[in-house]
């Protein structure tokens, strides 16, 4: 009921969209576009837009003095009743905007925040999503208590007494702390339930925010996971088995949207839901190829990935939505930039054939090809070969059994050198692909 209320009020509010654009930004062909769809997520009504170019931002009103007169005019022509920068603001910067314009003003973190505490739905998600809200308003608790006096303190606490400012600050600080001593815990269990999967194979999707991640996933593995036309619809992690052709199963899971300049407290306070992402064998990167800014979400989810330390994770780039374009040659151009990509559409299963064999192909580099000799009676390691390899051939003699394979490395380092001598194989030498009998005879 009470989020009922609330998108209610807020889509009564009328929204003024503000960029300061920067040298060394991305632009797109409208540099509001993607904050207009955040603000409308968030469930506003954009009225109007305003961007300005500069070396830097001003100190005291990110904006220049004629600019911010202009914005005061534009808010008051619309009767605006919030506006919302696409950058990010300091708590002077957003005090002195709003004593020169008299409207509630926003930075673009601050509305990330909005969007994200209302679409957390787990307790993990929502743990996450009120810590990195603490850590922002830990600093601008000042501009939110100056009208209020000292405490009124009772008998026995008498003497100067304790600013609220100072009061407050206390109870935020230590809910951020118990806050992260949670969020450690459930990282911890995290960690162990992705290393109870470590028998499978793993792949994750990660992609900039409504890329189409959630729609494929249940497109491969019939997860039912929420797959809104929204930006972060999705919060929280899903892991499904999915039955790649040809191969086998292998787990698959979905993971929150990044976009560009994602705040880091966001990506602090979900480190334990990227954790699957982390430990994944492969990550399929989704793009949405439709998108007239695809090129620079490419970008900005490499910078998120080289931030969080999975800058050399093997990833393999999916282009989606390919039923949306305008015509063959915008595909055509994408692929010749991204030459190692595979095209698809989540919707239709267009290209999952090639997915398939992209996937396959991608998994196999993590294979390597060994002879694997040990004793004739041990049939747990030659079980265990079986079962997470690929046995080319065996070759018997009376005590011992050589195994040629195709083994990940990950399962290569569980086999202990008391149990057998593992060594690589180059095609040189005896061709191991000869079996022999246990008795000795060919």
């Amino acid at each position: 009921m009470y989020e009922v209320e609330r998108a209610q009020g807020v889509a009564s509010e009328a929204t003024v969209l503000v960029r300061v654009l920067l040298p060394g930004d991305q632009l797109e062909e409208d540099p509001l576009a993607e904050l207009e769809g955040l603000a409308t997520t968030a469930g506003t009504r954009v009225v109007s837009g305003l961007t300005q170019r500069r070396d830097k931002p001003d100190q005291t009103t990110c904006l220049g003095k004629g600019k911010v007169e202009e914005l005061r005019l534009l808010t008051e022509s619309h009767n605006a009743d919030v506006i919302i920068f696409d950058n990010d603001l300091s708590p002077a910067q957003t005090r002195n905007l709003e004593k020169a314009l008299d409207t509630k003003v926003l930075d673009r973190t601050e509305l990330i925040l909005d969007i994200f505490a209302a679409n957390a739905q787990t307790r993990e998600s929502r743990l996450a999503v009120e810590l990195a809200q603490l850590e922002y308003s830990l600093p601008r608790l000042k501009h939110m208590w100056t009208h209020l006096s000292r405490m009124k303190m009772g008998v026995g606490m008498r003497g100067p007494g304790e600013k609220q400012l100072e009061f407050d600050r206390r109870l935020v600080e230590k809910r951020i702390q118990d806050l992260r001593a949670e969020l450690r815990t459930i990282e911890k269990r995290r960690e162990r339930q992705v290393s109870s999967r470590s028998d499978s194979m793993t792949v994750s999707l990660v992609g900039y925010t409504n890329a189409g991640k959630s729609t494929l996933m249940n497109a491969l593995t019939d997860a039912q996971v929420i797959a809104k036309d929204r930006l972060f619809a999705t919060l929280d992690t899903r892991t499904r088995r999915w039955q790649l052709p040809n191969w086998g199963p292998v787990l698959i899971s979905d993971t929150v949207g990044f976009i560009r300049n994602l705040p880091h407290r966001l990506i602090a306070s979900f480190k334990a839901t990227l954790e699957e992402a982390s430990q994944a064998d492969l990550l399929l990167h989704v793009a949405d190829g439709s998108s007239p800014a695809v090129v620079q979400q490419v970008s900005a989810v490499h910078d998120v990935l080289c931030e969080i330390g999975m800058e050399h994770k093997d990833t393999l780039l999916v282009i989606n939505k390919i039923d949306l374009l305008d015509g063959p040659a915008r595909l055509s151009g994408l692929l010749d930039r991204y030459p190692q990509a595979v095209a698809i559409s989540a919707n239709s299963g267009e290209g999952f054939d090639k997915l398939a064999i992209a996937v396959s192909d991608a998994l196999s580099r993590t294979f390597k090809n060994v002879l694997i000799e040990t004793g004739i009676s041990n049939g747990r390691l030659m079980a265990y070969v079986a079962a997470h390899g690929e046995v080319l051939s065996t070759r018997y003699n009376e005590t011992t059994v050589t195994i040629h394979c195709r083994l990940p490395e990950q399962y290569l380092g569980r086999i202990p050198a008391s149990e057998a001598v593992v060594t690589s194989y180059d095609g040189d030498g005896e061709d191991p692909r000869q079996e022999t009998k246990a008795d000795g005879s060919s």
